[in-house]
């Protein structure tokens, strides 16, 4: 059985030949596997920085030359041990992280804000009364200030170093069962990084015997002890892992790293997060849209929001009521059957504006001219307000203050046709304004064009939910009905 092993000289090695030589000439002495603990020295660093310029700038404006910095110093390091704790237990300093900077100003912010500022308020209440009063405002300014600026300097130190290839080099030995033709980009990606291709060995096909694979790990050992290396890396298909366990077992002599690069379809599995199930290790294949965190506050803001909104616009409520009475017979009242979180049925309340009651399996929708319409309810639904009563689906739980708009069953069996991913809206609760309503998908939706419009804010609102996005939608709700788009 032909094995190949092709040996790629230092000096012909396309790998690690940088595509400009003035890069190759001056790197950076850091590797890039090692920026995750800079960044977090730097943090510690930025942290006490902030203690010393903070404390001196009280001293100079209190007109003070001299006094004990240590209790201001002691609470800099607790207070930059607690941050880095949080930051690196929720994987924050990976250089994959560091590249999303609204994600680290957001992390940076309310980590300091949760931590930092109770520290000091408990050292200055309860162990030296009035000592939060001294440097401690400007360390809080001071610290949040210069933390964001390095999250900022750091992006665009990774982001120069990856494409000018500054980083330090790490020599590797590439064992692959890929194609030459088709390797050709994890060199060049590695290469970016500062990974240096020594060396590369090519598998054979799957079923390689125990001779085989003895050939082959004994010239990469031979190798390998006669190079200046860092890492061996393997190339190949999860596949394959039975022969790759052997092979990697008898290259355990070696002082060096392994690394495992997976390819082909199996691979898409490990780029999911993992999670443990009991005793068993389990892969996310999809994750939930709010983390049970991120629900109880919804909620909490759901039930708050939602009963304050019951008493301010109690009396209008109220005089809308005695209007429908007064206007036309029926039940002030219209209750319909909806689709909610998870597929579950709900009765939906609202102000009836309509001579009829349809609930069924054919409905139609509301035109600017439907005849079925009343007076009062045309008054109504072109300001929303026959919509209110839906805070009591909200405060029950069956409806959010902010999501998708529920449609009756007999509309979610004609969309759900017209859509394949329209059912993906009932991942949260339903609400009573959202993301496409704002942007003026509001009435009827005559079209396929206009669905599809709607479900794809939906789903924008759905992967991208934050309680910043919540209160944009509230705060941009009252504009839109004042614009009157699509009211029907």
């Amino acid at each position: 059985m032909n094995f190949v092993n092709r040996h790629l000289p230092d000096q012909n090695d396309t790998a690690c030949v940088s595509l400009e030589p003035s890069a190759s000439r001056h790197k950076w002495p850091l590797r890039y596997d090692r920026i995750e603990h800079v960044a977090l020295c730097a943090d510690i660093a930025t942290i006490l920085l902030a203690s010393v310029l903070s404390t001196l700038l009280y001293r100079v404006q209190n007109g003070q030359t001299e006094g004990d910095h240590g209790n201001a110093f002691g609470l800099a390091l607790v207070s930059a041990a607690c941050v880095a704790s949080v930051l690196k237990a929720q994987g924050l300093y990976r250089p994959i992280e560091l590249f999303v900077l609204k994600n680290q100003v957001r992390a940076v912010c309310v980590t300091w804000v949760a931590l930092v500022l109770l520290i000091w308020a408990a050292y200055g209440f309860a162990i030296r009364p009035g000592a939060s009063q001294e440097a401690g405002p400007a360390f809080a300014i001071l610290g949040l200030a210069l933390l964001v600026a390095e999250r900022w300097g750091v992006r665009s130190l990774l982001i120069r170093g990856l494409s000018a290839r500054k980083f330090a080099s790490t020599n590797i030995v590439l064992i692959s069962d890929q194609p030459l033709s088709k390797d050709a980009g994890l060199p060049e990606a590695l290469a970016m990084h500062g990974y240096c291709v020594k060396g590369r060995f090519s598998l054979p096909p799957s079923g390689f015997g125990p001779a085989g694979r003895k050939r082959l790990t004994s010239r990469v050992i031979d190798y390998i002890r006669n190079a200046p290396l860092d890492q061996v890396v393997v190339e190949a298909s999860p596949e394959r892992w039975p022969e790759l366990r052997a092979l990697v077992a008898d290259l355990r002599v070696l002082p060096f790293p392994i690394m495992f690069v997976p390819v082909g379809t199996t691979s898409e599995l490990l780029r999911h997060p993992t999670r443990s199930l009991g005793s068993a290790v389990c892969v996310e294949l999809q994750r939930g849209p709010l983390t049970s965190l991120e629900c109880a506050t919804k909620r909490i803001i759901d039930v708050v929001g939602a009963g304050l909104a019951l008493a301010i616009s109690a009396p209008l409520l109220v005089l809308a009521a005695v209007a429908i009475k007064l206007d036309s017979p029926g039940p002030v009242f219209f209750r319909q059957q909806r689709c909610g979180f998870n597929g579950r049925t709900f009765l939906i309340r609202k102000f009836r504006t309509m001579h009829v009651l349809e609930d069924g399996n054919v409905i139609a929708q509301a035109t600017p001219l439907d005849r079925r319409v009343t007076r009062v309810g045309k008054w109504l639904r072109r300001t929303s307000f026959d919509e209110l009563p839906q805070l009591l689906n909200v405060l029950e739980g069956s409806m959010s203050l902010v999501g998708p708009r529920p449609h009756a069953l007999a509309h979610d069996g004609q969309f759900d046709k017209l859509m394949r991913n329209y059912a993906f809206r009932r991942r949260v609760r339903p609400g009573l304004t959202g993301w496409a309503q704002v942007h003026g998908c509001r009435g009827a939706t005559p079209t396929a064009p206009m669905i599809e419009a709607r479900v794809q804010y939906d789903l924008w609102y759905i992967d991208n939910w934050s309680l910043r996005l919540d209160l944009a939608i509230l705060l941009r709700t009252p504009m839109e009905v004042l614009r009157g788009r699509n009211a029907y």
